[in-house]
């Protein structure tokens, strides 16, 4: 399955880094110059979490960004089976 938000459509991005040689004027030199480019991937934060999805738990990659900005819905961490008004009415 690939790093892409279910939400937000976030997803690795392709990019570069440069190496540079030199002082930078501000510091006295005479510049900064590139030596070289490499390419490489910018990788979103991709969590896999349980969410849910109309109405039904399921397991969903998610960025943080999408969590924090309320987008996903947790399912209730646990079920409880016993009610204490269904037992009083049982007796």
């Amino acid at each position: 399955m690939p790093r892409v938000c279910t939400f937000t459509g976030r997803r690795t991005t392709a990019g570069r880094t440069y190496t540079l040689r030199g002082k930078a004027k501000y510091l006295g030199g005479v510049g900064t110059k590139i030596t070289g480019k490499t390419k490489r991937t910018f990788k979103p934060n991709i969590q896999t979490v349980t969410a849910l999805v109309d109405g039904v738990p399921t397991r969903i990659k998610v960025s943080t960004k999408a969590i924090k900005s309320g987008l996903v819905v947790k399912p209730l961490k646990r079920k409880y089976a016993y009610r204490p008004e269904a037992a009083a009415d049982a007796s």
